[in-house]
């Protein structure tokens, strides 16, 4: 069965995830030129994980088991969101925190990760089976759009769901922008190139040519 628009999409963002916390991993990371790493890939995670409880998380809650799925969901953002707290204190010095190991904070930041792209596979998945092609299309095109605009921190003792949750990830938002741009913290200015038109991955799932293959014709 040919995997949907929007499973191929949580593919591609667990992947870009992963592919962002290598670098992270390693204990030189906390040394003050290498900090750019970790702050993308806290970045990156905290505006997927909002997103996809503003946008995914309503569809999941229609399923059968729909309540117990959002409970679950939640239940790892909020850990996962508390060890990226803990990483980004630990690496910025924060007393709270320099007493925590590098290597313990991973294995547990690396279980959760797990954890949250085994939930976010099958729930994409179910999605895809109750919704029409099109439909599909779209809220993937909603999740794409939605991380351009997600905090680029994270909050795990805010709301995280409903009108509340949206509510708080767009008030987040504009605090997050103030203090990056205050301290200094290298965080993407874009989540990835535009989703309509400039992505790989668009291009990839709608089946239009890239550009370089428009020249080439």
């Amino acid at each position: 069965m040919t995997a949907s628009t929007l499973e191929m999409a949580l593919t591609y963002e667990h992947a870009r995830i992963r592919e962002l916390a290598e670098p992270a991993h390693h204990p030189d990371a906390a040394h003050p030129e290498h900090r750019h790493q970790t702050d993308r890939f806290y970045a990156i995670a905290a505006q997927h994980l909002a997103a996809a409880e503003d946008v995914l998380l309503p569809h999941v809650r229609r399923l059968p088991d729909g309540d117990e799925l959002v409970t679950r969901y939640v239940g790892n953002a909020k850990e996962l969101e508390r060890s990226l707290r803990f990483l980004k204190g630990r690496q910025y010095g924060d007393s709270r925190f320099v007493d925590l190991q590098h290597d313990d904070l991973w294995r547990q930041i690396d279980r959760l990760l797990d954890e949250h792209e085994t939930m976010e596979t099958t729930y994409g998945r179910r999605i895809s089976e109750q919704l029409d092609g099109p439909d599909v299309n779209r809220l993937t095109e909603n999740l794409l759009e939605a991380e351009e605009i997600a905090p680029t921190r994270a909050h795990p003792y805010s709301p995280h769901t409903g009108s509340a949750g949206r509510l708080a990830h767009r008030m987040w938002r504009m605090a997050d922008a103030a203090w990056d741009s205050a301290e200094g913290r290298v965080v993407p200015t874009k989540y990835h190139a535009h989703p309509k038109r400039d992505s790989a991955l668009s291009h990839y799932l709608y089946g239009t040519p890239m550009p370089h293959e428009e020249e080439q014709q």
